[in-house]
């Protein structure tokens, strides 16, 4: 480089610089390590999560007793036998004629073993009308569903014969063929909509199918790389489906988002007068180093759920951070090299009509009704605080109402489905029995006279203290010393009282009983013990994520914008943004205000996992358009505007980019809001309501009307925070511009379009 030439700063404007000028190099380099790391997963196969390891607590311990013997649960399968207008019952003859051509069709299917009669086990009702044949399948309980189907056509032959009776199936196997034949597919569909929904909307933002395919482009390749290293790093945190698709919509989004950047921040530049590889050099440093700032607090914020110490939360976290991670390199590195290469050629496909109002880089069609707004925000900046405060505190106020469990069958999936009513059937004539506390007991000797006697004592009190109606079974495994009790819990499908129950059997009943013998161990497991071990642990893991995140974030921050003002800003936005949402959930969800309208029903309770996740995702994805919004207000207020106009500026000028990424976001995220599945579309519809708040009210009312307020407080920086490590790495246009791209040499290196 020539004396006196100041050297380009920052990762992101010397990554863009190298890639333009070795744009086949970082093309090839790119390609390169997409498909090693597909190549690589491939061959090393993905480690999934297992049961044992998904939650602490007794669950945990549970689980892996369980798997330390070597013992694998069947699917467990029940099949319901009710006299439809009560009439009949377990004693009349035709009801046990019923029973026994339910054991006997079954059994004939040779896909079940240990079929038992409802007269054995005692599992008929209290008021003597309904009855439950109870099985297991053979074979991996996993893969039960596929294998499943000759046994539920065998009981509706069943029941064909049997009019005044009802004759249904319910059971691990038979609910996952349901699922898989009503849900198995939505999934996916919703998955592989998100890429078409969002190349329509950037054809309308750029009125050309290059330019809209560049992103989605980028976003593909860094989800295709992600997957890869997902199996390789899964050989030492292991991941899951829901890990998978979490990473996928996180990919999708940020994907997306970074190259839409980029791109418009380049087509501004060139639609200023600007030749192509000076609107690229300008592009890489302010709009490549605003993906990198971004980029890496998405990449703090999604570290996060490594902090809850559940094993779903943390192959989650680490899979949206890689993807975060590759699509942030991907978007400063291989994307700078391709529009090096196109040229005015990005240009191509241009769409009639809208490539004629795109071709001033899309500012100034986003721009009217932003400057008209900004024009009121400005001129009223307390109002606009205050107004805006006031509307998004009243809209997060039903989130200090928050409860949180995970959702039963009738609520996840309503009446959508036959087998609810089943379940629901169930629940009503056997409190508790289609999803039974599972006392696992394990001693020296499962045989010894004490233990024996402890588990008949734990089967009497489990009845007799009201936490159970029964019948109470015992299942022994003498080899490996080891017994199973299914516990069917007063409280049934209400997990409150349920859980009540449960608390009961924990700290009274087990205590009493098997806890007076040395060397037993028993923990309780089973749906409701599993949600309240899973709640306690969220719980217990909000406060370290929630530090963590907002620490880190308000560093970063920090260091990237060098003003202490800035930083607490952006976390109260944030923040803001967050409460608004989760207000909507509770207000919807949780209450049923307004469920209709996106397909939903009040179910009174918000899935347990979801405040946290949302919390993690929306803080990071959020800083997306912060970051972009207050990168290019700072760049206007460092080239001499007055902090008022810098704002205008700021806002106006990446008003269209905002938008666009908005709406994609928006679009992509109410695919999920629109599936069966409650807790889909309370993932949905809130990460869709945080988005569309964060895009509009956030960045385009307070956060102006805040800085407004501030005015050149924005940019305060104590003295004794001088001595920060400077991040900024500003580019000002004029000097890109000013200074002649070189090559290797130092020579100047020649312009190629």
């Amino acid at each position: 480089m020539s004396n006196g030439e100041t050297r380009v700063r920052g990762f992101a404007a010397r990554a863009g610089g190298w890639s333009a000028r070795h744009r086949w190099a970082a093309i090839g380099i790119w390609v390169l390590f997409v498909v090693l790391a597909m190549g690589l997963g491939s061959a090393a196969g993905r480690v999934d999560v297992k049961d044992s390891d998904q939650i602490k607590g007794e669950t945990h311990t549970a689980a892996k007793i369980i798997e330390d013997a070597g013992i694998e649960e069947p699917a467990g399968e029940t099949v319901l036998i009710q006299s439809k207008d009560g009439r009949l019952k377990a004693t009349d003859a035709e009801f046990r004629a019923a029973v026994d051509a339910v054991v006997r069709a079954v059994d004939a299917t040779g896909r079940v073993t240990d079929i038992s009669s409802p007269y054995d086990t005692k599992t008929i009702s209290a008021d003597g009308r309904s009855a439950l044949v109870q099985f297991d399948m053979r074979g991996d309980a996993d893969t039960a569903g596929e294998r499943v189907e000759p046994v539920l056509k065998a009981v509706e032959k069943v029941q064909e014969g049997h009019e005044a009776l009802r004759i249904e199936q319910i059971g691990g196997a038979s609910m996952m063929k349901t699922f898989d034949d009503a849900f198995g597919d939505d999934f996916k569909k919703a998955e592989y909509s998100a890429v078409p929904v969002a190349l329509g909307i950037l054809l309308i933002a750029f009125g050309a199918v290059v330019a809209a395919l560049l992103p989605v482009l980028l976003a593909i390749t860094a989800i295709m790389a992600t997957m890869g290293l997902m199996g390789l790093v899964s050989h030492v945190m292991p991941m899951s489906d829901t890990a998978n698709s979490v990473m996928l919509l996180v990919g999708m989004a940020v994907g997306v988002d970074y190259c839409l950047f980029y791109l418009r921040r380049e087509r501004e530049e060139r639609a200023a007068g600007r030749d192509a590889r000076t609107a690229l050099r300008i592009a890489a440093a302010t709009s490549g180093r605003a993906i990198v700032v971004s980029g890496v607090t998405v990449c703090v914020a999604m570290a996060g759920m490594l902090f809850t110490g559940i094993a779903e939360f943390e192959a989650m976290g680490l899979a949206s951070l890689m993807v975060v991670a590759v699509a942030m390199v991907g978007s400063v590195t291989v994307l700078p090299a391709l529009l090096s290469l196109l040229g005015e050629r990005v240009d191509k496909g241009r769409i009639p009509f809208l490539s004629r109002r795109r071709r001033d880089g899309g500012g100034s069609d986003g721009s009217r009704f932003w400057t008209a707004v900004l024009k009121g925000v400005l001129a009223r900046p307390v109002v606009s605080v205050v107004v805006a405060c006031g509307a998004l505190l009243a809209v997060a106020a039903p989130a200090l109402g928050m409860k949180t469990q995970n959702l039963t069958l009738d609520q996840e999936f309503g009446d959508s489905l036959p087998i609810v009513q089943t379940y629901n059937r169930v629940n009503e004539a056997f409190p508790g029995g289609s999803e039974p506390a599972e006392v696992v007991v394990k001693a020296d000797d499962i045989n010894a006279p004490e233990v024996r006697d402890a588990l008949a004592a734990f089967r009497e009190r489990a009845v007799s203290s009201g936490a159970s109606r029964g019948p109470v079974e015992i299942r022994l495994h003498d080899e490996r010393n080891i017994a199973f009790v299914y516990v069917p819990l007063v409280g049934g499908s209400d997990l409150d009282k349920a859980g009540a129950s449960l608390d009961k059997l924990r700290d009274e009943v087990r205590p009493a009983t098997l806890g007076t013998v040395d060397g037993v161990e028993a923990p309780i497991t089973g749906q409701v013990a599993g949600s309240q071990d899973f709640n306690d642990q969220l719980v217990g893991s909000v406060v370290p994520v929630f530090v963590f995140v907002v620490l880190f974030a308000f560093v970063l921050m920090l260091l990237s914008f060098r003003s202490l003002t800035v930083a607490v800003t952006s976390i109260v936005l944030n923040l803001l943004s967050v409460g608004a949402a989760y207000g909507i959930l509770v207000a919807v969800f949780q209450h049923g205000w307004g469920a209709s309208l996106v397909g939903a029903e009040g179910v009174g309770a918000i899935v347990s996992w979801l405040p946290l996740f949302l919390f993690v995702i929306l803080f990071g994805l959020s800083m997306d358009y912060h970051v972009f919004v207050v990168s290019r207000i700072r760049e206007a207020r460092l080239r001499g505007r007055t902090t008022k106009e810098a704002i205008t500026h700021g806002v106006v000028t990446t008003a269209g980019v905002v938008t666009s990424a908005a709406v994609i976001m928006v679009a992509v995220f109410a695919i999920f809001g629109t599936l069966s599945m409650q807790s889909m579309k309370q993932m949905g519809v809130g990460l869709a309501a945080a988005v569309l708040i964060d895009a509009t009210i956030i960045r385009g009312v307070l956060l102006p009307a805040v800085m407004a307020l501030l005015g050149e407080r924005n940019w305060y920086l104590p003295r004794w925070l001088n001595r920060l490590p400077d991040l900024t790495h500003d580019e000002a246009p004029e000097a890109i511009t000013a200074r002649p791209a070189r090559d290797e040499d130092g020579d100047p290196e020649p312009l190629r379009v």
